[in-house]
């Protein structure tokens, strides 16, 4: 079963880029929300995360701040 995966962005963060660079490598299919443009976003993601920095992954409900390859290479199994 695939991992329900989403990432809350924004179009100027260089760690956005790395994380969804290593989705694309790893083919891991995700959603992305700009939490700059979607207020409604950044309140879920705050919601979910306590806080305002980007990026914020979540992979099934496990929340990953920041781009921390080995914690997301664990919650996809690669």
């Amino acid at each position: 079963m695939a991992n329900k995966v989403i990432i809350y962005s924004t179009p100027t963060c260089t760690y956005c880029k790395h994380v969804k660079e290593f989705f694309k490598e790893h083919n891991v299919a995700y959603e992305e929300f700009d939490v700059a443009a979607d207020k409604d976003k950044r309140a879920e993601m705050v919601d979910k995360s306590g806080q305002l920095g980007v990026p914020v992954t979540d992979i099934d409900g496990q929340i990953v701040v920041g781009y921390d390859e080995a914690t997301l290479k664990q919650l996809l199994a690669i």
